[in-house]
Protein backbone atom coordinates (compact mmCIF):
# COMPACT_ATOMS: atom_id res chain seq x y z
CA UNK A 1 0.00 0.00 0.00
CA UNK A 2 1.80 3.09 -1.20
CA UNK A 3 2.10 6.14 1.05
CA UNK A 4 0.65 4.32 4.08
CA UNK A 5 3.09 5.85 6.59
CA UNK A 6 2.62 9.38 5.27
CA UNK A 7 -1.16 9.07 5.35
CA UNK A 8 -1.10 7.68 8.88
CA UNK A 9 1.22 10.41 10.19
CA UNK A 10 -0.96 13.10 8.65
CA UNK A 11 -4.18 11.54 9.91
CA UNK A 12 -2.72 11.18 13.39
CA UNK A 13 -1.65 14.81 13.44
CA UNK A 14 -5.03 16.01 12.18
CA UNK A 15 -7.10 13.88 14.56
CA UNK A 16 -4.71 13.71 17.54
CA UNK A 17 -5.74 10.10 18.13
CA UNK A 18 -3.67 7.15 16.89
CA UNK A 19 -6.57 4.67 16.92
CA UNK A 20 -8.91 6.95 14.99
CA UNK A 21 -6.05 7.71 12.59
CA UNK A 22 -5.52 3.99 11.91
CA UNK A 23 -9.22 3.52 11.26
CA UNK A 24 -9.26 6.54 9.01
CA UNK A 25 -6.32 5.33 6.91
CA UNK A 26 -8.08 2.00 6.48
CA UNK A 27 -11.11 3.93 5.30
CA UNK A 28 -8.90 5.84 2.83
CA UNK A 29 -7.66 2.64 1.24
CA UNK A 30 -11.15 1.15 1.22
CA UNK A 31 -12.51 4.22 -0.58
CA UNK A 32 -9.54 4.19 -2.95
CA UNK A 33 -10.17 0.52 -3.77
CA UNK A 34 -13.87 1.13 -4.34
CA UNK A 35 -13.28 4.14 -6.57
CA UNK A 36 -10.09 3.03 -8.31
CA UNK A 37 -11.95 3.14 -11.62
CA UNK A 38 -12.09 6.96 -11.22
CA UNK A 39 -8.30 7.28 -10.80
CA UNK A 40 -6.94 8.97 -13.92
CA UNK A 41 -3.41 7.59 -13.59
CA UNK A 42 -1.98 10.91 -12.37
CA UNK A 43 -0.43 11.59 -8.99
CA UNK A 44 -1.42 8.63 -6.78
CA UNK A 45 -0.11 10.32 -3.63
CA UNK A 46 -2.20 13.45 -4.21
CA UNK A 47 -5.25 11.30 -5.02
CA UNK A 48 -4.87 9.35 -1.75
CA UNK A 49 -4.39 12.57 0.23
CA UNK A 50 -7.55 13.99 -1.37
CA UNK A 51 -9.41 10.92 -0.13
CA UNK A 52 -7.76 11.35 3.28
CA UNK A 53 -8.91 14.95 3.52
CA UNK A 54 -12.47 13.90 2.65
CA UNK A 55 -12.32 11.20 5.35
CA UNK A 56 -10.94 13.68 7.90
CA UNK A 57 -13.72 16.11 7.03
CA UNK A 58 -16.34 13.37 7.45
CA UNK A 59 -14.80 12.26 10.77
CA UNK A 60 -14.73 15.80 12.13
CA UNK A 61 -18.38 16.27 11.19
CA UNK A 62 -19.27 12.99 12.89
CA UNK A 63 -17.46 14.05 16.07
CA UNK A 64 -19.06 17.50 16.06
CA UNK A 65 -22.52 15.96 15.83
CA UNK A 66 -21.84 13.49 18.66
CA UNK A 67 -23.41 14.34 22.01
CA UNK A 68 -21.12 15.99 24.55
CA UNK A 69 -20.53 14.03 27.75
CA UNK A 70 -19.20 16.05 30.65
CA UNK A 71 -16.68 14.52 33.02
CA UNK A 72 -17.61 14.42 36.66
CA UNK A 73 -15.71 16.46 39.24
CA UNK A 74 -14.36 13.23 40.75
CA UNK A 75 -12.68 12.25 37.48
CA UNK A 76 -11.26 15.73 37.05
CA UNK A 77 -9.89 15.71 40.60
CA UNK A 78 -7.99 12.47 39.90
CA UNK A 79 -6.24 13.95 36.88
CA UNK A 80 -2.57 14.70 37.34
CA UNK A 81 -1.16 18.14 36.68
CA UNK A 82 0.70 18.44 33.38
CA UNK A 83 4.49 18.18 33.57
CA UNK A 84 6.48 21.44 33.82
CA UNK A 85 7.36 23.13 30.55
CA UNK A 86 10.94 22.61 29.44
CA UNK A 87 13.12 25.52 28.41
CA UNK A 88 14.38 23.94 25.18
CA UNK A 89 12.42 23.88 21.96
CA UNK A 90 11.52 20.27 21.21
CA UNK A 91 9.63 18.43 18.51
CA UNK A 92 6.84 17.89 21.02
CA UNK A 93 6.41 21.65 21.50
CA UNK A 94 6.31 22.20 17.77
CA UNK A 95 3.76 19.43 17.33
CA UNK A 96 1.67 20.80 20.19
CA UNK A 97 1.71 24.25 18.60
CA UNK A 98 0.66 22.65 15.32
CA UNK A 99 -2.15 20.77 17.07
CA UNK A 100 -3.41 24.01 18.59
CA UNK A 101 -3.89 25.66 15.20
CA UNK A 102 -7.48 25.92 13.98
CA UNK A 103 -8.29 22.94 11.72
CA UNK A 104 -8.34 24.79 8.38
CA UNK A 105 -4.89 26.31 9.01
CA UNK A 106 -3.45 23.09 10.44
CA UNK A 107 -4.58 21.04 7.44
CA UNK A 108 -3.00 23.43 4.95
CA UNK A 109 0.25 23.76 6.94
CA UNK A 110 0.53 19.97 7.19
CA UNK A 111 -0.10 19.44 3.49
CA UNK A 112 2.24 22.24 2.39
CA UNK A 113 5.09 22.17 4.89
CA UNK A 114 5.12 18.55 6.03
CA UNK A 115 3.83 16.65 3.00
CA UNK A 116 5.23 19.22 0.52
CA UNK A 117 2.22 19.38 -1.79
CA UNK A 118 1.92 22.33 -4.16
CA UNK A 119 -0.70 25.02 -3.61
CA UNK A 120 -2.58 23.69 -6.62
CA UNK A 121 -2.63 20.14 -5.26
CA UNK A 122 -3.77 21.34 -1.82
CA UNK A 123 -6.53 23.42 -3.38
CA UNK A 124 -7.76 20.36 -5.28
CA UNK A 125 -7.57 18.12 -2.18
CA UNK A 126 -9.48 20.52 0.04
CA UNK A 127 -11.76 21.79 -2.72
CA UNK A 128 -10.88 25.42 -2.06
CA UNK A 129 -9.32 28.20 -4.15
CA UNK A 130 -5.57 28.52 -4.41
CA UNK A 131 -5.77 32.00 -2.86
CA UNK A 132 -7.50 30.48 0.15
CA UNK A 133 -4.68 27.93 0.44
CA UNK A 134 -2.09 30.72 0.41
CA UNK A 135 -4.06 32.77 2.95
CA UNK A 136 -4.55 29.85 5.35
CA UNK A 137 -0.91 28.83 4.99
CA UNK A 138 0.26 32.38 5.73
CA UNK A 139 -2.01 32.69 8.76
CA UNK A 140 -1.11 29.23 10.03
CA UNK A 141 2.61 29.92 9.75
CA UNK A 142 2.18 33.29 11.46
CA UNK A 143 0.31 31.65 14.34
CA UNK A 144 3.08 29.06 14.69
CA UNK A 145 5.76 31.77 14.68
CA UNK A 146 3.89 33.68 17.36
CA UNK A 147 3.27 30.59 19.46
CA UNK A 148 6.90 29.44 19.29
CA UNK A 149 8.59 32.86 19.41
CA UNK A 150 9.62 32.70 23.07
CA UNK A 151 11.17 29.25 22.74
CA UNK A 152 12.92 30.17 19.48
CA UNK A 153 14.18 33.45 20.97
CA UNK A 154 16.03 31.53 23.66
CA UNK A 155 18.11 30.01 20.86
CA UNK A 156 18.58 33.28 18.98
CA UNK A 157 16.19 32.19 16.24
CA UNK A 158 14.14 34.99 14.76
CA UNK A 159 15.82 37.88 16.57
CA UNK A 160 17.34 39.29 13.38
CA UNK A 161 14.17 38.77 11.37
CA UNK A 162 12.13 40.54 14.05
CA UNK A 163 14.50 43.49 14.14
CA UNK A 164 15.25 42.85 17.80
CA UNK A 165 18.61 42.60 19.51
CA UNK A 166 20.87 39.76 18.53
CA UNK A 167 21.67 37.01 20.99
Amino acid sequence: MPHLDELYRSARRMLADPVRAQDLVQEVYLRAWRSFHTFDGGNCRAWLFKILMNCVHDERNRVRKAPVVWESEEILDRQEAPPPVRVELADKEILTALDDLPEPYRDVVLLADVQEFSYKEIAAMLDIRMGTVMSRLSRGRAALRERLADQAGEYGIGSQAQGGPQA
